[in-house]
């Protein structure tokens, strides 16, 4: 009797869920998937390279008749997305493998060279200048345009330096005053090169790195206000950017000119219906739709692969929304939470200011779609942040307990990466500590100060100092903690090169291991 009731139970349970039995089953699957301890970082693998593909097929797509009419090969500016892409997978495979101290040991000098770099583009026969901006540099066989560099050394440097505030407890000034002048000044760089789409970039990463490194609300709003009004006045004052705008505002002033680019975009959307022409059978690219492969290639999906093949991009991106918010979200170390948010909020305003002015919702601004949209040094670069949030990925508790006892699966071991190290919060203020006294000088004695013992000084009363009333002693306590606050903001510099190694685990067994 009592092995033949699992036998007719089992029906009985199969009729009360009825349809929805194979349903909740595929939800059950997924959830359970992504309670995996390296589900984000699959996922965030996983997005990387359906986006690269993608993108690869469509700027073969977009750009053949283009390459076919110049040069006569219809390949050429595939190849040359082609090499930057398999050079982009060698800096994604670096950044899985560079360690998080190494990390954030390298991000002030490294961002320091990144202006450097910006700089020297400025500099006439140094710098290349096409199109009336000076912003690559000419390396025969590619080009590499510092500004997409800057990008992501403000995002590293910026959480690093944030994440070092937030453990001192500093003041709005301390979290104000390294950050914002140094953003300021590479915007200030990139405008003169004159880039504004990438300036818009740089504003993006600083303004996310100031909210989620806990800016208060009100000088949030301040400075967010402050940045749309500077980019007004950018977007005004020079010719081709105001033509841009007016072009905006009265799209049919100027059809045949100002206007044309964003009319054939929208031309070739409604071409594609939902299912789309098929791959390769748009007809925008035979020169009706200028730079069909760069920043309107979201054009050319929507006319050859339909509203199926638009909302496959937007899935992915929001896909990859949920991947970071997630990773920043599981972290408990601070470097990795500020570093993993603010880059997922760069990549996808970018992504969705390039859609938007596509469909013709926002005003053209010549930001490229990440990953899919033809250009060597953004595809690269954007293919490195991505190798940095996965490396985040895998620094999630539960993914370095699960590596640390060899649940590292096929793609870990086939790559052969790293363990990640475990984070201490413990380890990581004697860390600060010993920052501060290496930096701090010690005091000289004095020749007659007397030095009280230890019974001394546990003889005083609590509320009462020697010689004093209660109210000096709470005075003088006073002062000592403004004293305090003030040498904690000057001697901040020095603090920041301490670096947070290690995370607290929710495990018996782990927290074994992270002492």
């Amino acid at each position: 009797m009592t092995a033949a009731t699992p036998r007719r139970a089992a029906p009985e349970a199969a009729r009360r869920v009825g349809n929805k039995g194979p349903q909740r089953l595929r939800i059950g699957w997924f959830g359970a998937w992504l309670a995996r301890p390296l589900a984000s970082f699959h996922l965030v693998v996983a997005i990387a390279v359906l986006l690269t593909v993608l993108g690869l097929v469509m700027v073969l797509s977009a750009s053949s008749v283009e390459s076919y009419a110049g040069g006569g090969s219809a390949y050429s500016l595939f190849i040359q997305q082609a090499v930057m892409a398999a050079f982009g997978a060698v800096v994604f495979y670096i950044a899985l493998r560079i360690p998080m101290r190494l990390m954030r040991q390298l991000s002030f000098p490294v961002f320091a060279l990144s202006v450097v770099l910006l700089v020297l583009v400025l500099i006439p026969g140094v710098g290349t200048k096409v199109q009336g901006s000076q912003r690559w540099f000419d390396l025969g066989v590619v080009s590499v345009q510092p500004s997409e560099i800057a990008k992501v050394t403000l995002v590293v440097w910026g959480s690093h330096l944030l994440a070092s505030r937030q453990s001192e407890k500093a003041g709005y000034k301390d979290i104000l005053m390294p950050l914002v002048p140094a953003g300021l000044l590479v915007c200030l760089l990139v405008v003169l090169e004159p880039n504004l789409s990438t300036t818009i970039a740089l504003g993006i990463v600083l303004t996310s790195l100031l909210w989620f490194g806990g800016l208060p609300l009100r000088m949030f709003v301040t400075i967010a206000v402050s940045g749309v009004v500077a980019a007004t006045i950018l977007a005004l004052s020079a010719g081709y950017r105001s033509d841009r705008m007016r072009a905006f505002f009265n799209p049919g002033d100027d059809p045949q000119g100002i206007g044309y680019q964003a009319r054939q975009a929208m031309y070739s959307l409604a071409d594609g219906g939902i299912w789309g022409r098929g791959l390769g059978q748009s007809r925008a690219k035979w020169s009706y739709l200028p730079n069909a492969h760069n920043d309107f290639i979201f054009a050319i999906i929507g006319e050859e692969l339909g509203f199926l093949g638009c909302a496959l991009v937007l899935g992915l991106f929001a896909l990859f929304v949920y991947a970071g918010l997630r990773i920043a979200s599981r972290s408990v170390d601070p470097f990795i939470r500020l570093l993993t948010a603010s880059a997922t909020t760069w990549i996808t305003c970018q992504a969705l200011i390039n859609i938007g002015y596509v469909v013709g919702l926002l005003p053209v601004t010549g930001l490229q779609l990440p990953l899919v949209s033809a250009g060597g040094s953004s595809l690269a670069i954007t293919l490195l942040m991505f190798g940095i949030i996965a490396n985040a990925a895998r620094h999630e508790p539960e993914a370095v307990a699960a590596l640390h006892s060899g649940q590292d699966g096929r793609f870990s071991r086939l790559l052969r990466l790293p363990k990640p190290e475990v984070y201490s919060p413990a380890r990581a203020a004697r860390a600060r500590a010993k920052a501060k006294a290496n930096g701090k000088p010690k005091p000289k004695p004095k020749a007659n100060a007397k030095v009280k013992s230890a019974p001394q000084r546990r003889a005083l009363p609590s509320g009462r100092s020697r010689g004093g009333s209660a109210e000096t002693s709470s005075r003088r306590s006073v002062d000592s903690d403004s004293a305090r606050r003030t040498s904690r903001s000057t001697e901040s510099w020095r603090s920041t090169r301490a670096w947070e190694p290690n995370y607290p685990m929710k495990h018996a067994r782990e927290r074994g291991n992270s002492r």
